[in-house]
C-alpha cells in the first residue's frame, strides 16, 4: 500500500486533511458516565448541597455522641438541682444557659439540655435508619418478585401490599404496644428497657412502611425485565435468585437510595409522634421525640426549652427531605431535558 493511500487516525476517509484538535477540544467531547452526570447535576443544586452538609453534620454528631458520653464530655443523665429555682425552673433566662450549659438545663431535673438533645439524635437516627433499611429491603424483595413473576404471584403480592396499606398504622401501634413489646422481650431475651422499646418501634415502623417501596420497585421491574440482559439471563437458564439480585437489583440502586433518604425524615417524625403516644423509647434515655414530648409541659413557662427540640427536629426532617428531592432530580437521566 502506498503512503498516499494510508488512512491515519483522525483522517477522513474521503481524503480530507487531518483536523487539528487541541487538548481542550478533545476533553470537551469526552464521554461522561451516568454517575458522573448525576454528580454534576447534584453539585449545581446549591440547596441540595446545603442540605447534604447539614445531614452529614447530623450523622457525625449522632456517631460522636456515644463516644462523648463515655468520655464525660456530654452528660445527659446528671441532675443539677442547684440550677433550678423553687418552681423547678432554670435560674436565669434562656433556660439557664451558661458557659457550662450552652443550651441551658432541663426544667424539673436540671439535666444538661444540649447533652440530651445531642444524645437524642443518636437514638432517633438509629431507629429511623434501621426502620428505613428494613422497609427498603422488604419492599425491594417483594417488588422484584411481583414485577418479574407477574401472574398470580404478582396478584397475591399486590393484594398483600394493598391490605397492609389499609391498616391504620398509628392505631395498630397503640393496640399492639404492650403485646408487641412482650413479644420482643421473649424473642430477644431483653428486659423492658430502651433497647427493647427501640427494637419494637423499629420493627413496627418497618412492617407498615415497606409498601411504598414495593410499589415503586414493582413499576421499575416491569420495565427492566424487558431489557436484553435480563432476557439473555433467562435464555441462558439463570436461576430466579440470580436474576433477582444479580441482574435486576443493581439497576435499582438509584430509586432505592432516594427512597431511603425520603423515609428517614418520615420515620424521625414518626418516632416523635410515637413518643407523644408513649409507645417509643421512654425516658431517661433521650430521643428527639421524648425530649420534645417532655418539653410540652414547659411551653409557656420555659419556651426556649420547648422550641429547641422542635427546631432541631424540623431542621433534620427538612434537610433529609431536600436531600432526597435533590438526589431524585440528580439521578433522573431526563432531569435536564
Amino acid at each position: 500500500m502506498s503512503e498516499s493511500s494510508t488512512v491515519f487516525e483522525g483522517e477522513e476517509l474521503s481524503g480530507g486533511s487531518t483536523p487539528s484538535t487541541s487538548p481542550g477540544e478533545a476533553k470537551a467531547i469526552a464521554g461522561k458516565s451516568p454517575f458522573r452526570l448525576a454528580m454534576m447535576r447534584l453539585r449545581k443544586d446549591k440547596l441540595t448541597m446545603a442540605s447534604l452538609i447539614v445531614v452529614v453534620l447530623v450523622v457525625l454528631a449522632a456517631v460522636a455522641a456515644p463516644v462523648l458520653v463515655k468520655m464525660g464530655v456530654l452528660d445527659p443523665f446528671k441532675f443539677h438541682q442547684d440550677l433550678l429555682d423553687a418552681n423547678a425552673l432554670p435560674v436565669g433566662g434562656w433556660s439557664g444557659a451558661s458557659g457550662d450549659h450552652l443550651l441551658g438545663v432541663e426544667p424539673g431535673t436540671g439535666r444538661d439540655a444540649m447533652s440530651r438533645f445531642w444524645y437524642g439524635i443518636t437514638f432517633s437516627l438509629i431507629i429511623a435508619l434501621v426502620a428505613a433499611t428494613l422497609s427498603v429491603i422488604i419492599g425491594a424483595v417483594i417488588g422484584i418478585i411481583a414485577g418479574f413473576s407477574g401472574g398470580w404471584v404478582d396478584a397475591i403480592l399486590s393484594r398483600i401490599t394493598d391490605l397492609t396499606l389499609s391498616f391504620p398504622s398509628t392505631l395498630m401501634l397503640l393496640a399492639l404496644s404492650s403485646l408487641g413489646l412482650k413479644l420482643v422481650q421473649q424473642v430477644t431475651g431483653l428486659p423492658n428497657g430502651p433497647l427493647a422499646q427501640g427494637i419494637y418501634c423499629t420493627v413496627v415502623l418497618a412492617i407498615f412502611g415497606w409498601t411504598s417501596t414495593a410499589r415503586v420497585v414493582r413499576g421499575q421491574v416491569l420495565s427492566i425485565k424487558q431489557r436484553e440482559f435480563v432476557e439473555a439471563a433467562v435464555v441462558l437458564g439463570a436461576s430466579r435468585s440470580r436474576i433477582y439480585f444479580k441482574e435486576i437489583l443493581p439497576n435499582l440502586w438509584a430509586p432505592l437510595l432516594v427512597l431511603v433518604t425520603l423515609m428517614m425524615p418520615a420515620y424521625i417524625s414518626a418516632e416523635a409522634a410515637l413518643s407523644y403516644l408513649q409507645v417509643s423509647v421512654k425516658p431517661p434515655t433521650p430521643t428527639l421525640g421524648n425530649v420534645l414530648y417532655d418539653s410540652l409541659k414547659y411551653a409557656q413557662t420555659d419556651p426556649f426549652y420547648f422550641f429547641m427540640p422542635a427546631i432541631l427536629i424540623a431542621t433534620i426532617v427538612i434537610s433529609f427531605n431536600l436531600l432526597g428531592d435533590g438526589l431524585r432530580d440528580a439521578l433522573d437521566p431526563k432531569g435536564d431535558r
